[in-house]
């Protein structure tokens, strides 16, 4: 890992972000701050009947593999590939545990792939504690927050309309349908990185990274990818265009 990463992954430990995750395949061009995919899957895990979630983590299922991503990512991300969630969970003791575990599994499953866009491949739960009638958690309850949460949300920042393509392109990201504002997480919310032939591994043509955060009437993956082609379409140049997702809700 190099210096520069490093001192990104230091970064975002600090604010609590954690690992960015890749949204979908190599073509996707999007990631997700592990923080926000996570509090959407405990969101899913608080409403399975006799259930009450602990620490989850989303980690990738191969840590020497990965795809190659079609546009440049953003510092220290992971690559695209298969990932897998782990996750505690305390269980009824009126019903025997795989029922629970199989119900627990599923709903982390569904929200992980259908409302995040996570490519989810395994989900490994290790029950800790069996709750009497008395402890079983009411579905739906409120959740008890987890430190520093909202911390994207702090940095929710505007982009002046001055007719820049930075400008340019932040409107047609924030026109998008599920896009509830932008984040500047890792320094500004839209960065424009010009192509240098000077360098090894340069840039083609340039590239724009947009950083915001998302609803949940929508899908983030789908989000994303109309975020991708409405920033693309809204600079003569047609950049290649990568998203970062800091916070979902």
């Amino acid at each position: 890992m190099t210096t520069p990463d490093r001192w990104m992954r230091t970064v975002r430990e600090q604010l609590g972000l954690g690992r960015l995750l890749p949204l979908g395949g190599p073509t996707d061009g999007a990631w997700v701050a592990e923080r926000a995919a996570r509090e959407v899957l405990l969101a899913a895990a608080r409403q399975v009947p006799g259930v009450r979630p602990g620490r989850l983590r989303i980690t990738r299922v191969a840590p020497e593999e990965g795809g190659e991503p079609a546009v440049p990512a953003p510092p220290s991300a992971l690559p695209p590939g298969p990932l897998r969630v782990t996750a505690d969970f305390a269980a009824s003791a009126s019903e025997p545990l795989p029922a629970a575990a199989g119900r627990l599994r599923a709903a982390l499953t569904e929200a992980a792939t259908r409302r995040v866009g996570l490519t989810v491949t395994e989900v490994d739960l290790r029950a800790t504690d069996l709750l009497d009638a008395a402890s079983e958690p009411t579905p739906g309850a409120a959740p008890e927050p987890e430190p520093d949460a909202g911390a994207a949300d702090r940095l929710m920042v505007r982009v002046e309309a001055d007719g820049t393509d930075e400008s340019r392109a932040a409107g047609a990201a924030l026109a998008v349908p599920g896009v509830r504002g932008l984040t500047s997480t890792l320094g500004r919310p839209v960065l424009v990185t010009e192509p240098d032939p000077g360098r090894e591994a340069a840039l083609t043509r340039r590239h724009v990274r947009v950083e915001l955060a998302v609803g949940t009437d929508l899908p983030t993956a789908e989000v994303s990818r109309t975020v991708r082609a409405a920033v693309t379409a809204a600079l003569p140049d047609r950049p290649t265009v990568a998203v970062l997702v800091t916070a979902i809700g």
